[in-house]
């Protein structure tokens, strides 16, 4: 059989990062299904607590809270709203769409047997947004005012105004379900277990403040909507991606996530491997520049505008991502409702001319120094090339001077937090596949970069206002309208957006609803069987 790439174009999605490890279970026959990847997860004295619920905040972490805290909603199988998970049923109750009822499913338990009451939901949601932790994952729950519960099943939540993605939000780990004999109230659970009521319990061996494997075992105690189509997975991390792919091969791993290297996509694309396949979807995975706006080296506009204007992004994702990535001109991907190419608008095609008018017009000395941060091994092995051709862009202009610096993403992420780095590079996978998704934890108070970038209009007129709208396509205008003036400004500057691949062996069944659209990792689809 051919194993050429399957393209599923109806899924626009952004591979969900994953993390794992042996845990002394073989793949490539029966038995549990062994998933590679290349991420890390790691404590460190800055971050003891990287996969609490209330502080955790990048896809990799949540995809391992995902298999094993529950939440009240879920995204679908497919494409679609949010249903219900824990819940039985969720709806708004008003027509101002600014009170929220949830139903518990009756027989609710943690995988411990304890019970799950709505005042256990209650305490579970109220305890992010008590803790409110630096990394901004409590922003996502910022239009709660209270919630109060009534009887053991029902849970109101009042908002302080409309939100029509309200229901997304509770599909977010922020948002799951934890027991209180686990997690205290007010502080963080360090370290690396994870306890909760979905479709798997969870094991993790550490070795040095890091995880090397991570085994989930099917739940017998759970109940919610996922049917779950294996009994035990393992999720086990590799070095590189040479390393993952050399073990695919040999059948000591039956899926590939991320990060496969451009290379080994292209090579897996040709089909030289007749017992491994490679799905290829649709991504609403992004990658950008951020902004330190007060920074000494960049704290001028005119600084960033001259940089947006020299980047060439068709170049870029040309000589780093070949087919596996398009330009992005904006925060808001080309594929959903509400994208507006704003940078190409403003700036149009890259011009060291335009560039050097913005700067001399700022009285802005020539070259510009400064450093450029990226992270060493979150987004691949790609991006190290990614940020060599970024710098020879900029410098080819004669108005840059630019150097580069890697850091493992353990310290990169605090650093970055901390207002280390004048600029640096990040990816974001999306939380719900929603416009307003792509803007808020980048722009609103207490956004995840801690970025001092603030525009008032936005927070407080142009953010509300969008989620008003049960139609996102009614949003559209305001939507472009902040756009624009994240053009202008250029607090962050969009570089390409992604497409997401999974590979497998081809006893492996489920593959193509593994990731959905939000990259999101859904294990519990995977299986084993006859390849078709």
């Amino acid at each position: 059989m051919n194993r050429k790439t399957l393209v599923l174009a109806a899924v626009a999605g952004l591979l969900a990062p994953v993390v794992t490890a042996c845990g002394g279970t073989e793949g490539g026959g029966g038995g549990a299904i062994v998933v590679g990847t290349t991420d890390r997860f790691t404590a460190t004295k800055e971050a003891p607590a990287p996969l609490d619920p209330a502080y955790t905040y990048d896809t990799n972490s949540w995809n391992l809270l995902r298999q094993t805290v529950q939440t009240l909603m879920i995204e679908p199988k497919g494409e679609g709203s949010p249903v219900p998970e824990a819940a039985e049923h969720c709806g708004f109750t008003d027509r101002g769409d600014e009170r929220y009822v949830c139903t518990l499913r009756e027989g609710l338990q943690f995988a411990d047997g304890d019970r799950i009451t709505a005042a256990i939901v209650k305490s579970s949601i109220e305890r992010s947004l008590r803790i409110n932790a630096d990394t901004g994952v409590a922003a996502l729950l910022n239009t709660i005012d209270t919630i109060e519960t009534q009887g053991d099943r029902d849970i109101v939540f009042h908002l302080k105004a409309a939100d029509a993605t309200f229901p997304y939000k509770l599909t977010t780990p922020v948002a799951g379900i934890v027991n209180p004999q686990d997690y205290a109230g007010n502080k963080l659970r360090d370290g690396f277990a994870v306890d909760g009521s979905g479709p798997y319990t969870f094991r993790a061996d550490v070795k040095d403040d890091t995880v090397t494997a991570v085994t989930f075992t099917k739940n017998p105690r759970y109940r919610g909507s996922l049917k779950t189509n294996n009994d035990k997975v393992v999720l086990r991390v590799f070095d590189d991606a040479d390393a993952m792919g050399t073990a695919i091969g040999k059948g000591d791993i039956d899926v590939m996530i991320r990060t496969m290297s451009p290379a080994q996509i292209d090579k897996l694309d040709e089909g030289t491997d007749e017992h491994v396949s490679l799905v290829e979807m649709s991504g609403l995975e992004i990658r950008y520049l951020g902004f330190d706006t007060d920074a000494p080296t960049v704290g001028t506009k005119a600084v960033r505008q001259a940089m947006a204007q020299l980047i060439d992004r068709a170049d870029l994702v040309s000589k780093v991502y070949g087919s596996q990535a398009e330009p992005l001109y904006s925060l808001v991907p080309a594929t959903l409702t509400g994208h507006s190419n704003s940078f190409f608008n403003k700036y149009g095609d890259p011009s060291t001319a335009k560039a050097k008018d913005i700067l001399a017009r700022a009285g802005v000395t020539t070259p510009v120094k400064l450093t450029m941060h990226y992270t060493t091994d979150h987004y691949g092995s790609a991006t190290k090339q990614e940020f060599e051709v970024l710098r020879r862009q900029l410098d080819a202009s004669g108005l840059f001077d630019i150097n580069i610096q890697g850091t493992p993403w353990a310290n990169f992420s605090t650093n970055e937090r901390k207002g280390d780095y004048g600029v640096y590079g990040m990816g974001w996978f999306p939380d719900f596949p929603d416009a307003d998704n792509f803007i808020a934890p980048f722009l609103d108070k207490d956004n995840f970069l801690a970025s001092p970038y603030s525009n008032k209009t936005i927070q407080r007129s142009l953010i509300p206002e969008t989620r008003r709208e049960a139609d996102r396509l009614s949003a559209a205008r305001v939507l472009t309208q902040i756009q624009d003036t994240v053009a202008d400004d250029v607090p962050v500057l969009p570089l390409w957006q992604g497409k997401q691949y999974v590979a497998a062996r081809d006893d492996i069944t489920g593959t193509s609803y593994a990731i959905n659209s939000s990259s999101v990792l859904q294990l519990w689809e995977l299986g084993r069987g006859l390849s078709e």
